[in-house]
Formats: structure tokens, C-alpha cells, sequence
């Protein structure tokens, strides 16, 4: 059951992955601050108790719609995986990072990702994740992924980041 909820999850994330294109915003001024290209390609398969496993083939992130919280379908999918890799690799603890685009104010931001983080801890907790394996921050608008005026780039900065590492404390 727990491997089919992988799959699941890498489904979705594979779906989603395939609906955006790097180029389409022809460069700019962005900044990757998840770009891995070439880490560890020579290495071959990575193992799946890993954070990079975690990262890459679970996913580490969930989306969200402008000023919301709520989970989408998608985003439980998502969630529904990390949770199932959580479960399988007890070595491991998570911090739920929260974020927010860049409109609206410094205090609005910060209580939305605080809103989303919680969000996504709930929903992990839900699916049989221990409470004390989880942790959540707020970082409001201050760590975008890119940085323009556009909604492409405000849908990327509304999000909620998974943080792994073994033995975390909170």
C-alpha cells in the first residue's frame, strides 16, 4: 500500500513537472535556489532512505492558491507520498517551511506561510506521521524562488517546503 502511494505521488509530481517549462520566461532576472543540475548524476540511482531520494522522486514541495491555505487535490497527492516516506524512514524528521509571494504586506505573508506550513504538518499528521517528527516556520514572502512582477513566478513563491534531516530536533 505504502509503495503505491509513492508512485502515486511521483505520478503527480511527474504530471505537474511536465506542465512548466524552464525557458518559458526567456531568462531574466531569476534566481534557482533548488537548481542541482550535475549533483551526483555520475553517481547513478540514489537510495531510497535518502533526503535526495526525498527531495527528487517524492517531492518536496506543495503549491497554493493566491491568499489560501487549502490543500489542493494535487497537493495531497503530494503530501500523501511524504507521508508514506516519513512512516517507511522513522530516522528522519521534518521541518515545514511556509512561504508567500511577494504581494501584500511582511506581516500578512508571514501568518499565510505560517497557515500553510500548518496546513501541511496537519495533513502529514493525518496520515499517521508522528506530531514531535514535525516541525513548521514561517518565512512569509522573504525566500522567493524567482523574482519578477509576473503570476508565474507568484505561483512558484506560494508554496510549502519539506525539510528533511535525520535526527531533527525542533
Amino acid at each position: 500500500m505504502i509503495h503505491i502511494r509513492i508512485a502515486l505521488g511521483a505520478a503527480v509530481l511527474a504530471a505537474m513537472g511536465a506542465c512548466t517549462s524552464p525557458d518559458r520566461l526567456g531568462g531574466g532576472d531569476t534566481v534557482d535556489l533548488n537548481n542541482q543540475a550535475g549533483l551526483g548524476a555520475e553517481i547513478g540511482p540514489v537510495e531510497t532512505g535518502t533526503a535526495e531520494y526525498f527531495s527528487n522522486s517524492v517531492g518536496d514541495r506543495v503549491l497554493f492558491a493566491v491568499d489560501q491555505s487549502t490543500l489542493s487535490p494535487e497537493a495531497q497527492g503530494v503530501l500523501a507520498a511524504q507521508a508514506a516516506w516519513l512512516i517507511d524512514n522513522r530516522d528522519f524528521n521534518a521541518k515545514i517551511e511556509g512561504h508567500a509571494d511577494e504581494q501584500g504586506t511582511r506581516v500578512y505573508n508571514f501568518n499565510l506561510g505560517e497557515k500553510r506550513a500548518n496546513a501541511v504538518r496537519e495533513y502529514l499528521i493525518s496520515q499517521g506521521v508522528a506530531p514531535g517528527r514535525l516541525s513548521t516556520i514561517s518565512y512569509g514572502k522573504e525566500r522567493p524562488i524567482e523574482i519578477c512582477s509576473e503570476e508565474a513566478c507568484y505561483a512558484k513563491n506560494r508554496r510549502a517546503v519539506t525539510v528533511i534531516a535525520a535526527g531533527l530536533t525542533s
